[in-house]
């Protein structure tokens, strides 16, 4: 199992820690402690001790009135949640609360060994799921298991990240700050006069989607949320790019999560959401903009701790990039860990690291403990090997988007990457096979393929680290209505990764190392299966893909059906990234229409015919245009034969627009001429000198901004490269 040192360390003090508290009292003899500000809460190196006992802690299930009726019976939705706090909160401490929202409890369970509040069918909710009551009981918290409306012991039905679900966390946090009214099993009216008002959401998932919706709507009393692996906006889980990944998912998903007693009794619900979400067209409408909390990331007020798995499939990486960057916008206090695993939690991929962050983060918002972790690094990526690398912000700091062309086929090679434009107009065309898989999309990449095109850069001479989000711009001719259009952009270079496409993606449970993390009862462990990262060696990594419904090239907002054989302009996003690219290896573009590993398929076959030169990948690559050329070996240039080629590549920036200055451009052609006369007579010492003058008048017009920087850099480049070839001849 792999593991850094500190990582070790840090289990092995974990661990030893745990076995010396494992019935804490008050004060533990020999340890040297201190109280906080809060005088009911005892420190030691900087972070809150187990000094409340966990089998005494009290146990109660609690019913929420809410004001709506989500199932329609005539009678207002009771949200069930489930407590747990310190015995001493009977005698007049209070503690904040650390709750988890989830749709799970019932059947589908939470964490690695999917735990549910009554794995013994009796009736009796006898365990809390996960070790959150186990580690944070005892050092005065209080944890609050919310079942989503409609599931497990929640009245009325749920609707898959709508209004009413939403509306059920909230009841809550707002009678854990003295609002609302709440029952016991026995019908008798109860406060939460033990609670602070405080209150930090984690989860998982639909729980983690649960957080990022309840702090979008600005809840007071919502001091923090940490999601995991969370939604941002159904949209997005559902669809991409206008297409579907399946059809009815939300009232699938619904159907799945509601009281196994009462999923008849939401049918009528689930159908209007089937109708509502409008799979025939796949377009944004009012059902997803109500499922969307990015739009409202402006509400947010509480800190928010992000963790993602770049390689998560399930809930991909967009829905951390939007929330992230929308976040960013408004200046919330924000924390980022993205990691190479795919849907897992950081309990399972970084576990003794986590348990001390999260235990600090905690600390720090719901108790006002100036631990420091606000002035550390703000991100933390994981590289290939499982290591972890610190970063101020992300995308990261020095990242530029570089516009890398869809260049022409060579002898080697079937297509090929250039920053520098494509002179002469030209064309390469492929068929859309709904039944091509992504592995006969993606191998032999020397080959040219009817269903595909291809491009790659040369091996590079250095890495190439890309840290963003890449976005596509195709010029593009169909010849039918409508077509799928795909693009993944892909590292072919043998290497051993994390196998985020493994069962467990990227971690494997081991069923013979137990680690635990807190303190247990007969009905409740605090010990939990360790994992261990999944590695394997593979001669290409798909680093990224991004999907459209060519008849939302406008808008996701409608779809608007092509003309056959009219020129059109498709820009999309990809999901986002932070890869490195290693020295040795090529980065490969590969364009197909369907995609039947992840989209539903277009029917239409359609042929597709793309513009090279004027299409294009922008990818944000650390260190800018300068790092990518330096990479692939090229100077940012055509490389021209003659000067007539020069003359091309300056009448085709005028045409662009990128010299529109008719001063300027009347003063380059000029000089450019009477270099090609000097060339032509083979008075080639003269050809260098006139060239070394225009060198000296590109700098001239790039700061009087007379001519575009990609101009002056391409022509400066090829300048550049004339000198030396007529130097050399």
């Amino acid at each position: 199992m792999f593991r850094t040192k500190n990582a070790l360390k840090k289990l092995l003090l974990s661990v030893s820690f745990v076995a010396l508290v494992a019935t804490p009292v008050l004060h533990v003899d020999g340890l040297e402690q201190t109280v906080s500000a809060n005088a009911d809460v005892v420190m030691e190196d900087g972070v809150t001790q187990p000094v409340y006992s966990y089998t005494d802690a009290i146990k109660e299930t609690i019913f929420v009135e809410s004001t709506m009726d989500s199932d329609r019976n005539g009678e207002q939705d009771r949200i069930a949640i489930d407590i747990m706090r310190p015995r001493e909160t009977e005698e007049g401490i209070k503690v904040p609360t650390i709750m988890d929202a989830s749709p799970y409890y019932e059947s589908m369970g939470r964490g690695n060994e999917s735990q549910i509040k009554d794995p013994d069918g009796i009736g009796e909710n006898t365990m809390f799921p996960l070790y959150y009551d186990n580690y944070f009981v005892p050092r005065g918290y209080a944890v609050v298991l919310v079942d989503m409306v409609g599931t497990n012991n929640s009245h009325g039905c749920p609707t898959t990240g709508g209004y009413e679900e939403t509306e059920s966390v909230k009841v809550v946090i707002d009678w854990l700050n003295g609002k609302g009214k709440a029952w016991d099993k026995d019908g008798n009216e109860v406060t939460a006069d033990w609670s602070t008002g405080k209150v930090g959401m984690i989860g998982k998932s639909y729980d983690g989607t649960l957080a990022n919706a309840a702090a979008a709507q600005g809840i007071e009393g919502l001091e923090t949320i940490v999601p995991i692996g969370a939604i941002s906006s159904w949209y997005d889980y559902y669809r991409y790019g206008g297409i579907p990944f399946y059809r009815n998912g939300p009232g699938g998903l619904a159907g799945r999560v509601t009281n196994s007693e009462r999923v008849a009794d939401c049918a009528p619900i689930r159908e209007e959401m089937r109708i509502a979400s409008d799979d025939d067209t796949g377009d944004y409408n009012d059902f997803w903009d109500e499922r969307n909390y990015v739009k409202d990331a402006d509400k947010v007020n509480a800190s928010v701790f992000v963790v993602h798995g770049i390689n998560d499939y399930n809930v991909k990486a967009n829905h951390f990039s939007n929330w992230w960057l929308a976040l960013a916008e408004n200046d919330v206090q924000r924390k980022l860990w993205i990691t190479q695993t795919g849907h897992v939690d950081p309990f399972d991929f970084r576990r003794a690291e986590w348990v001390e962050t999260l235990h600090r983060w905690f600390d720090y918002w719901l108790l006002d403990i100036d631990n420091g972790i606000m002035d550390e690094p703000m991100v933390e990526i994981e590289r290939g090997d499982g290591n972890w690398e610190d970063e101020e912000t992300w995308p990261a700091a020095n990242t530029e988007n570089v516009d890398i062309r869809l260049a022409p086929a060579t002898e080697d090679l079937p297509g090929t990457l250039q920053t520098a434009p494509v002179i002469k107009e030209e064309t390469q065309t492929f068929v859309d096979n709904p039944s091509q898989t992504e592995q006969q999309a993606v191998e032999d990449e020397f080959t040219e393929k009817e269903n595909r095109l291809i491009f790659l850069t040369p091996e590079l001479t250095e890495d190439v680290r890309m840290s963003g989000i890449p976005e596509i711009n195709l010029q593009t001719m169909v010849d039918k209505e409508d077509t799928n259009l795909s693009v993944r952009i892909v590292d072919y270079g043998t290497d051993e990764r994390i196998h985020h496409r493994s069962r467990e993606e990227g971690i494997q449970t081991l069923d013979d190392v137990v680690t635990c993390w807190g303190e247990s009862s007969p009905q409740d462990s605090a010990c939990y299966k360790e994992t261990e990262l999944v590695t394997h060696e593979a001669p290409y990594e798909i680093v990224t893909h991004g999907w459209l419904d060519a008849q939302n090239y406008e808008s996701l907002e409608h779809s608007e059906p092509l003309e056959p054989g009219r020129s059109y302009r498709f820009t999309w996003e990809t999901l986002p990234e932070d890869y490195v690219f290693k020295e040795g290896h090529r980065i490969g573009i590969i364009v197909t229409g369907s995609d039947r590993n992840y989209i539903m398929t277009d029917s239409n076959r359609a042929t597709i015919e793309i513009a090279l030169g004027e299409s294009f990948i922008q990818l944000p690559v650390v260190g800018g245009k300068e790092t990518f050329n330096q990479a692939i070996g090229s100077d940012g240039g055509t490389s021209p034969s003659h000067t007539a080629d020069l003359i091309d590549v300056l009448d085709y920036f005028i045409n662009q627009g990128e010299i529109n200055n008719e001063t300027a451009a009347h003063a380059l052609e000029t000089h450019i001429a009477s270099i090609q006369h000097f060339e032509e007579n083979n008075q080639l010492d003269k050809a260098v000198k006139h060239l070394t003058s225009l060198k000296q008048l590109l700098e001239f017009q790039k700061v009087g901004q007379m001519i575009s920087s990609e101009a002056y850099d391409t022509l400066w480049a090829d300048t550049e490269y004339l000198i030396k070839q007529f130097t050399e001849n």
